[in-house]
């Protein structure tokens, strides 16, 4: 799985590359694996203003619906017009041709919160081995069902 250098990651699986005051953002490879086959990515407005860590997008696959979350603050100076049409260039291309909207920051500040490439790469880790843990706990229950019903 891939996690380029020079950009910023959220929790919420979004990346952000700064060019300035200009913040690109879209999900991560790791967000559009977990998701599967993109089929439908609903966008904001341009001129419509986000909010950090408020729903801006809603991205659908064949799997859920899934909240794509604001990294940082800003007005939104550009969407990706190819996205709606072709929503499995997300897929495709996450860090490149997938990104999804351009926000000029009110607070370069909203950054300090997110994670470099390496620390976002530990921080996945973590999750799977949650995660890991998490099914070996539904695994154990169920087989003490199995034994109750005997």
């Amino acid at each position: 799985m891939e996690f380029p250098e020079g950009l910023k990651y959220s929790k919420e699986q979004e990346w952000v590359l700064v060019e300035d005051k200009v913040a690109i953002i879209g999900i991560t490879e790791f967000a559009e694996h977990e998701l599967g086959d993109v089929v439908y990515v609903e966008l904001p407005e341009v001129g419509e203003k986000v909010v950090k860590d408020d729903p801006f997008a809603a991205v659908e696959s064949v799997k859920a619906v899934s909240d794509v979350f604001a990294p940082v603050s800003g007005t939104v100076l550009e969407i990706n017009d190819t996205l709606p049409e072709n929503p499995e260039t997300i897929n495709d291309d996450p860090y490149g041709d997938g990104w999804m909207i351009k926000v000029e920051m009110t607070d370069k500040d909203d950054l300090k919160d997110l994670m470099s490439a390496e620390e976002y790469a530990e921080y996945i880790e973590q999750q799977k081995e949650k995660d890991g843990e998490e099914d070996d706990d539904d695994e154990e229950e169920r087989e003490d069902e199995d034994e109750d019903e005997e």
